[in-house]
């Protein structure tokens, strides 16, 4: 061969990759520490901690990470409670749970008992276990699902096997009971099965029954059943009208409507008296049209009155077509609602928690399913003690407490700095979260909300329109438009007048000047 020896090709060669995967492992080395910063960004907060399955959505439906808004801070199980040191008797498939000011009520279905629990600012200790009351005939609890505390400390529960509602005071003294209407409204031939409970301030029971396909049975505060509240409405499906009008005997008919499911999953009643329901009966494909509703609030006479501001209504995860999830949409096991209007739900399909204010737009989500602190197995139910959440696991046998972080109580302190009236400070606090989240699309709708309330329309527009709130928008330009015309009306009139006046002038140039022509010919034509 001519030219230079093979071995001397391949040893240049060999140099040449030495030397590009040098620069690459220096280009790296620089690149690192900046994607750790940029991580950072939108991944920690000023304690330090970084982020792990917290997120949001954006415009387009895409799924932003985003800081922690919740971290956990407890959880509270038999062993934490020293239940077996108690009686030997560990929390068994508890359905439901409430929060009356610093203490906590578990409804412990498997063992017939309410477990009372309190906190302390620290720590949560056991008080007692309630499974006996005095002073009626049937004095225990026969699978407690659900337990209501009232502002004079009046204990409600909803003692599914025993058919009722049992009142009784923090003495355990039987005060009242709710059972099955004899009502012509109610079916006879069905068992009252309460599973979920609220009471309004003037002792209105609200109840969520079982077999009940009519909404929430409501009953007066001195047990007269009154009728039904927040009935959904019922589609007809014409080959099963015909099915059922033609070809079922009416034994059959009548069966078949009594064993309707509730669309209803649970209930709570927020500050105010409104009734905030889950539903978890509906087809997928409803979802984003807001056809099924998987969310409601009920005024006085059961309209859902839910205020849905956002581009998609609140119905949890957008998406749910996956291998690496659960598949199907998110189906909300309960809600609570915070004093700032807030409300937060809990998905029993992925175990997740998603947070909205008061125009319906997500504030964070978080949750996952698995053993470890913070993942459920079974989420079942949900409340609220401050800004803390609890989360009721069934399976688990176990009550997780979620603390806000630092970057959680900006959003809330920037949401409840509005609902004060301080828009200015509002606005600042809006401009802190957004140095912890740049990708934060309700910072720049909070910003924009407050420049509106300042009257400063033309800055608020520039906000709206970065967080693609077309509604807001909309709002800020009119208003800015009506602003604009009243401080340049006079000029607006100035040149209106103006468009006016140069034609007409122009006009009456023209026919003055076509009158001189014709003068002018008629002299000469006159004097030839």
């Amino acid at each position: 061969m001519n030219g230079t020896p093979i071995f001397e090709h391949r040893g240049e060669t060999c140099v040449k990759v030495v030397k590009r995967v040098l620069a690459a492992l220096c280009v790296f080395a620089m690149l690192l520490p900046m994607a750790a910063i940029a991580d950072d960004s939108f991944s920690m907060a000023h304690d330090g901690f970084s982020t792990s399955y917290t997120y949001n959505y954006d415009y387009w439906g895409d799924v932003q990470m985003s800081p922690d808004a919740y971290r956990v801070s407890a959880v509270i199980d038999s062993t934490t409670l020293g239940l077996e040191n108690l009686d030997g008797k560990r929390l068994m498939k508890p359905q439901g749970l409430f929060v009356r000011d610093q203490d906590l009520y578990i409804a412990d279905t498997g063992n017939n008992r309410i477990v009372q629990v309190h906190f302390d600012g620290r720590d949560f200790a056991f008080v007692r276990a309630i499974s006996e009351i005095s002073g009626c005939e049937n004095n225990t609890f026969n699978s407690p699902y659900d337990v209501f505390v009232d502002q004079e400390y009046n204990i409600y529960v909803a003692d599914y096997g025993n058919f009722r509602v049992v009142m009784f005071d923090k003495d355990l003294n039987w005060l009242k009971e709710f059972v099955k209407p004899e009502d012509a409204t109610f079916d006879q031939n069905l068992d009252f099965l309460p599973k979920k409970i609220t009471v309004d301030v003037a002792g209105r029971l609200y109840v969520l029954a079982n077999n009940v396909n009519k909404g929430f049975v409501k009953y007066e505060s001195d047990t007269v059943f009154t009728g039904f509240i927040g009935a959904n409405k019922v589609s007809v499906n014409m080959g099963a009208y015909i099915w059922k009008r033609y070809f079922q005997t009416k034994e059959q008919r009548a069966a078949s409507e009594s064993f309707v499911p509730t669309e209803y999953e649970n209930l709570y009643m927020d500050k105010d008296g409104f009734i905030y329901a889950t539903n978890t009966v509906f087809s997928e494909y409803d979802l984003k049209s807001d056809a099924a509703k998987p969310i409601r609030c009920l005024n006085g006479i059961g309209n859902d009155i839910l205020v849905k501001n956002d581009r998609y209504p609140p119905i949890g995860d957008l998406w749910w077509i996956s291998e690496s999830v659960p598949y199907g949409p998110s189906k909300m096991t309960d809600i609570t609602v915070l004093d700032n209007e807030i409300y937060v739900t809990v998905d029993r399909t992925r175990g997740r928690l998603f947070g909205y204010d008061s125009q319906g737009i997500m504030l964070w989500a978080f949750g996952t399913k698995g053993n470890v602190d913070g993942a459920f197995t079974s989420p079942i139910g949900i409340e609220h003690m401050g800004y803390d959440l609890l989360v009721l696991d069934q399976l688990e046998n176990s009550v997780t407490v979620f603390s806000p972080t630092e970057y959680g109580m900006m959003i809330y302190n920037a949401i409840e700095t509005y609902l004060r009236g301080e828009y200015d400070a509002s606005a600042e606090l809006w401009q802190d979260v957004m140095r912890l989240n740049a990708n934060y699309p309700l910072a720049f709708r909070g910003i924009g909300r407050a420049l509106l309330r300042q009257d400063k329309y033309k800055e608020a527009m520039d906000y709206f329109e970065k967080a693609h709130d077309r509604q807001n928008y909309g709002r800020a330009f009119k208003l800015y438009r009506k602003e604009w015309v009243e401080a340049n009306i006079w000029w607006i009139v100035i040149v209106l007048a103006v468009l006016l006046a140069v034609p007409l002038t122009l006009k009456r140039i023209k026919r003055t000047k076509w009158e001189v022509m014709m003068y002018e010919n008629s002299t000469v034509h006159k004097a030839g």
